[in-house]
């Protein structure tokens, strides 16, 4: 079995829209996680991915279920891979387990710490510092086509946006041929980072990763931990519907859309969303789009 190269489709010309999954912690959760591959494999992504638990807590489901996506389903299916908790050996181990898989594309990241993105980093032992030098091993390890993480409003840990553009065009001489952003909400953050890497004599791939608002709590708790904010203007258009959920996630939906549409007639190359292993909002925010399978 040979998995296309998610490098080249990006670079094809056409859009590219794709799924990320995370791997389920029981069995209801695979019930759900399959439900939501079943629903949205009609829309014929251009690739899928699954995450990988902090520390490889998740690494025998990542190969599992990515393993199955790209045996079972006519999806190409990319799976993680963390520096965090991981020696050298054990990640060449993981590279050999996506082999076997017939897994040829590898999201490449540092990782974030146990206690989270906003902790300390503590290198194992024998493992990595940087998400760098794991696309090199990567690049060394075999021919897998590997994707990186960007970061549209500044890596909790960097220094300054410069400074994150820099790491992302030092990822691409490194041997990466595409990037996914964390989620964001103001286009502008987007376009500027490219241009950033642009500026820099690189002209990778940068697909944006797409959170729909659906609990703005959540969101917003999630956005003080990644380094995202929320603006003032989401905020207010989302909390005029507080204390009717259904008006709160069609507003959550609505913004969204309007964020995919900017991004496409701005001329991104693509759109990542973030599933949550959950269908509905993803094809709502296409019905938007007018984006039909």
């Amino acid at each position: 079995m040979t998995s296309r190269r998610i490098g080249d489709l990006v670079r094809e010309g056409e859009r590219s829209f794709s799924f990320e999954f995370f791997p389920p912690r029981d069995a209801a959760g695979e019930e759900q996680l399959w439900e939501a591959i079943r629903e949205l494999e009609p829309y014929r992504p251009t690739f899928v991915s699954v995450t990988y638990g902090a520390g490889g807590t998740t690494r025998s489901t990542t190969v599992r279920v990515t393993g199955r996506i790209a045996r079972e389903t006519s999806m190409t299916a990319m799976a993680h891979l963390t520096c965090v908790g991981h020696t050298r050996q054990e990640l060449e181990s993981v590279l050999d387990s996506y082999a076997e898989a017939g897994i040829s594309n590898v999201m490449v990241l540092r990782g974030d710490p146990q206690e989270g993105p906003r902790a300390p980093w503590t290198p194992t032992r024998g493992g990595f510092t940087y998400a760098t030098e794991l696309v090199e091993l990567v690049r060394g390890r075999g021919d897998f086509c590997i994707g990186v993480a960007a970061f549209p409003e500044k890596h909790p840990s960097s220094a300054s946006l410069d400074h994150d553009a820099d790491v992302l065009v030092a990822k691409a001489r490194a041997g990466a041929e595409f990037a996914v952003t964390q989620m964001f909400f103001r286009a502008e953050d987007y376009f500027a980072l490219v241009e950033r890497v642009r500026a820099r004599g690189v002209d990778m791939p940068i697909l944006p990763g797409i959170m729909p608002i659906l609990n703005l709590a959540n969101i917003r708790r999630q956005g003080e931990l990644i380094g995202t904010d929320v603006p003032a203007s989401v905020i207010e258009r989302i909390s005029a519907h507080d204390g009717d959920p259904v008006a709160m996630r069609a507003a959550g939906i609505a913004l969204a859309a309007e964020l995919c549409e900017e991004l496409l007639a701005g001329g991104a190359p693509g759109l990542h969303f973030y599933t949550l292993n959950r269908s509905k909002a993803t094809r709502e925010i296409f019905a938007a789009l007018n984006l039909t399978v």
